[in-house]
């Protein structure tokens, strides 16, 4: 877990050199009819927020965690809760979660399983943040690719 943690943690260092880039490119989307990098940190928080608040308070051995919410609505609802940040502000809020749900989720015990929503999976923090570590690797590709064009 340690070491998911340590990478799931580094990418407050990623997103915090974005601060040292335009702010106009930061806007730009990726590519045609996809979110800039502002949008995607945005995004980043958004779901950091959401498992701060509605998913690691709730991981108990044997608990039922809430399902996930329906993506493409809250990913909506990221963009719309977003626009009057600016992107320095998107970017600070981004560290700023990411570092309490680091300290939070460190403190679920590593033999707690639970499920979400309906499922039947057996999860534990640590399969859990994996999700999300690889969901930031994901998006951290697209970061990178429009950064050097």
């Amino acid at each position: 877990m340690k070491k998911l943690l340590k990478q799931y943690e580094e990418t407050i260092e990623d997103i915090r050199q974005l601060k040292d880039v335009q702010e106009s490119k930061l806007k730009e989307p990726i590519s045609k009819g996809k979110w800039s990098i502002r949008e995607i940190v945005g995004h980043l928080y958004y779901w950091d927020k959401y498992n701060l608040e509605k998913m690691i308070p709730f991981m108990a051995d044997g608990a039922s965690l809430p399902p996930f919410p329906n993506h493409d609505k809250h990913n909506e609802e990221a963009i719309s809760y977003l626009t009057d940040y600016t992107v320095e502000a998107i970017i600070d809020v981004f560290i700023n979660t990411r570092k309490e749900l680091i300290e939070s989720i460190s403190k679920v015990d590593e033999d707690i399983r639970f499920t979400i929503g309906s499922g039947k999976r057996k999860f534990s923090a640590e399969s859990f943040i994996k999700i999300f570590v690889n969901h930031d690797i994901h998006h951290l590709q697209q970061i990178n690719e429009k950064l050097k064009r």
